[in-house]
């Protein structure tokens, strides 16, 4: 019986973890830096091994505008509407990470270097960051499906 309940919690355990060449594709929940409430649902996609990815749904606050536009944006993204946006481009793998992309913060019109880092919890790290990546923040996302 116990070496039933161990190889059992072996599959469970297995079930739970990543795949070592997992993919972030897929649909995510961000949430607010300092409430934790939920912000935005972000659809990331993968093509030829390059990940992007958009906006595609707000969860504003009661005194937030419900169409937001990126009015802190520059060049082509100037006054775009949030929704629909690409905030993440250029993510390519590196070891179990992805790496070499940007992220924009479309609050503040801001524009990162980033890593995307899946955690074996169903989580996505985006860590944007200024020069190196020790002077940067990080933002844990939720999957919300594949």
């Amino acid at each position: 019986m116990r070496i039933a309940a161990i190889v059992l919690l072996g599959f469970a355990a297995h079930a739970f973890a990543q795949a070592p060449n997992a993919s972030p594709a897929g649909l995510w929940q961000t949430f607010d830096d300092d409430t934790r409430a939920p912000k935005a649902l972000v659809e990331i996609v993968e093509r030829a091994g390059t990940l992007s990815g958009r906006i595609v749904k707000l969860f504003p606050a009661p005194d937030d505008d419900a169409d937001p536009r990126c009015t802190q944006c520059a060049g082509a993204r100037h006054n775009q509407r949030v929704v629909g946006m690409t905030i993440l481009w250029n993510f390519h793998r590196d070891g179990d990470a992805w790496g070499g992309g940007e992220v924009l913060d479309p609050e503040s019109g801001d524009i990162y270097r980033a890593t995307l880092h899946l955690r074996d919890d169903a989580t996505l790290v985006v860590h944007g960051y200024i020069g190196i990546p020790l002077l940067g923040r990080s933002q844990t996302w939720e999957r919300q499906s594949h």
